[in-house]
């Protein structure tokens, strides 16, 4: 089995195991954001060679609030009870940022949904990422 990118950067960092519940939700939607992201920028490069600029509008339509509420909105009733729980811990969380572009509703669900990325990223679920990431765009698109 090929270990993850998750495990090697422990291994290679000598990272201490930490009980992933003991995590903040904030904490949990930072990684998740970058986890969520590194996925996006990874199919957008990969649809073909572009130029930063081209690059960045075409990942900017999908890495922002509005879009990550309108996914996590269409994939709630495909979470577990324990991945719903994570996601309402983050969307709950109080945070000391404001939304810039989105309604704080939306913002507040798209932090839920970065969280529910992170925990599954520290829980070495990638799997599961792709695959709520994979109908959540489809979703988005089908609309």
């Amino acid at each position: 089995m090929q270990e993850s990118y998750l495990d090697l950067i422990k291994s290679e960092f000598d990272l201490p195991s930490v009980d992933i519940r003991t995590y903040s939700p904030l904490a949990l939607a930072y990684i998740g954001d970058s986890v969520f992201d590194i996925i996006i920028r990874t199919i957008i490069v990969g649809q073909g060679n572009s130029s930063s600029h081209d690059l960045h509008i075409q990942v900017a339509k999908y890495v922002n609030a509005g879009t990550q509420a309108s996914m996590i909105e269409a994939l709630l009733p495909l979470l577990s009870e324990e991945e719903l729980s994570i996601y309402k811990r983050g969307r709950n969380a109080k945070t000391a940022t404001t939304a810039k572009n989105a309604t704080i509703q939306d913002y507040r669900k798209a932090t839920g949904f970065e969280a529910l990325v992170g925990y599954l990223y520290l829980n070495s679920q990638m799997a599961r990422i792709l695959e709520l990431m994979k109908m959540g765009i489809y979703k988005k698109t089908s609309k």
